[in-house]
């Protein structure tokens, strides 16, 4: 039998909104108990999670906590089994890529899916190049949308014609986020974002976070990068073993207390183990 917290159908449901306590707003995306298992693997476990509008949320976890998995759910690449999501407080369905556009999340992957024969335009575009009245394609008026959206973000760039093939790091990740904002996003998943960068490529994708956070959109950041993470980002959630194992304020939070929640080391806590008995941590 499917499970009953499983929206049915396409887009937006008659579910009632989710109650949300705390912030006095709806969040942009919220997710209610997503669970995810791969034959004997549990890889999610009842997972919740909630990105409000102009926030940005850090996803952290040691391999194998389920951060790739949560985000694939979440994008539309690998619904989960049981669980609910919510955009703008009313309940969706997200069983595909497709889906999750159409619903304004965008997911940047950290191989960025970029093609490095094409130049800055035809990556915004590909797959979505504007036509004109005879059908041909409209490279104007795709040239000026770029030139917009690039200034929104503060990037520069030489030539809006400069090959991917060319470009830095840094400028490849900027290309990339570029593309959810010509998407019209509310929520954007970055997938370590600044993996193999450079200190000063690092620091224009860092402040690139910043300036989706100023446009109001809700942000998603993995990384296993904790100074980037507590440069940019305004929560932590931390996920272990497929499960939610913390929330943490970033003004009010330690690197040693995510660490420690990371890898499952409570300061100052006996534990017991499964025969009874008690070891410290």
């Amino acid at each position: 039998m499917a499970d009953s917290r499983i929206p049915i159908g396409d887009g937006i449901s008659s579910s009632a909104p989710p109650v949300n306590e705390g912030r006095g707003q709806t969040p942009l995306l919220q997710l209610r108990g997503i669970t995810k298992a791969y034959g004997a693997v549990q890889a999610l476990s009842d997972v919740d999670l909630e990105v409000y509008a102009g926030e940005v949320v850090g996803l952290v976890g040691d391999n194998g906590a389920g951060k790739s998995t949560l985000i694939k759910a979440i994008s539309g690449v690998g619904p989960p089994d049981t669980g609910e999501f919510f955009v703008d407080g009313h309940s969706v369905r997200i069983a595909s890529p497709q889906a999750a556009s159409h619903l304004g999340i965008e997911t940047v992957y950290q191989d960025l899916a970029l093609c490095d024969n094409l130049d800055v335009v035809a990556n915004l575009f590909l797959g979505k190049e504007e036509r004109t009245s005879v059908r041909s394609i409209n490279e104007v008026d795709m040239e000026k949308r770029t030139l917009q959206v690039l200034k929104t973000l503060d990037f520069k760039i030489p030539s809006v014609r400069t090959l991917v093939a060319s470009l830095s790091g840094g400028q490849r990740q900027s290309i990339a986020v570029a593309k959810t904002i010509l998407r019209n996003a509310k929520v954007v998943l970055l997938d370590e974002p600044t993996a193999a960068l450079g200190v000063a490529q690092t620091r224009q994708v860092l402040n690139l976070i910043r300036r989706l956070r100023e446009r109001g959109l809700g942000v998603v950041v993995i990384s296993h990068n904790l100074a980037d993470v507590f440069e940019v980002v305004d929560r932590v959630i931390v996920l272990r073993l497929g499960k939610k194992v913390g929330t943490f304020d970033i003004k009010s939070t330690t690197a040693e207390q995510i660490v420690a929640s990371i890898t499952g080391a409570q300061f100052g806590e006996i534990m017991k183990d499964a025969n009874g008995a008690t070891e410290g941590i």
